[in-house]
């Protein structure tokens, strides 16, 4: 009897081992693909644009106008807080400017034939910003306030003088950066500065002049 039970036993045994070596063999769990994670805007930023201003200088009191234009260069530095595809931010700016041209009319005694030359010196701006991004790319509207310092050459019969002044405004436009290396982020920008009107005295005369600018510029960030 105990003879047959382990002759059984031995059976089953080798019959598991067959029918197991007849299965299938498991296929391996690939383990699932990390999330990329998406590029995060939040946080402050520093620095540096070059581009090119060319701005309408209207001489109200010699009655020509001229065109300023020229090479702009300076800074930056910012904060924005993104909230999931949207993008708020603060930004300030200040700009040298190389920007000029010449006029040249006739006034009336003692003045005669008067050559008037326009030059924006400086700007600088403190604008809001709000963009939408996908993901590394950032399309953005800006506006805010804006101030231009404005200088005015006289030549006239009597000799030469010179003026500048700085007058406040608004700035609006828009740009697209794009973060191309951590927090390393480039874009393009256009403004439009409208500072009103400056008036000026230069030979005991009020000249009074409207610079309305444009911006064109290349920026570089830096994101802490």
């Amino acid at each position: 009897m105990t003879r047959t039970i382990l002759a059984a036993a031995m059976v089953s045994l080798f019959a598991g081992s067959a029918l197991a070596a007849d299965m299938p063999a498991r296929m391996p769990v690939k383990a699932a693909p990390m999330a990329v994670p998406y590029y995060n805007w939040t946080g402050f930023y520093v620095g540096l644009n070059a581009g090119y201003g060319w701005a309408r200088t209207d001489d109200i009191a010699a009655g020509v106008s001229a065109n300023p234009r020229g090479f702009v260069g300076g800074g930056q530095i910012g904060y924005n807080w993104q909230v999931n595809q949207v993008v708020f931010g603060l930004e300030a700016d200040f700009q040298g400017s190389g920007q000029r041209e010449s006029a040249s009319g006739v006034l009336p005694a003692p003045f005669g034939f008067t050559t008037v030359t326009d030059r924006v010196r400086y700007f600088g701006t403190i604008r809001g910003r709000v963009g939408y991004a996908w993901d590394r790319a950032l399309l953005y509207v800006t506006g805010g306030y804006a101030y231009q310092n404005i200088g005015i050459d006289v030549t006239a019969a009597g000799g030469s003088a010179s003026s500048s002044t700085t007058k406040g405004g608004y700035t609006l436009g828009g740009g697209l950066e794009y973060a191309f290396a951590g927090p390393w982020t480039a874009g393009l920008e256009y403004l439009y500065l409208d500072s009103g009107t400056t008036t000026t005295t230069l030979f005991g005369a009020p000249f009074q002049s409207r610079v309305r600018n444009n911006i064109l510029r290349a920026k570089v960030n830096y994101r802490f």
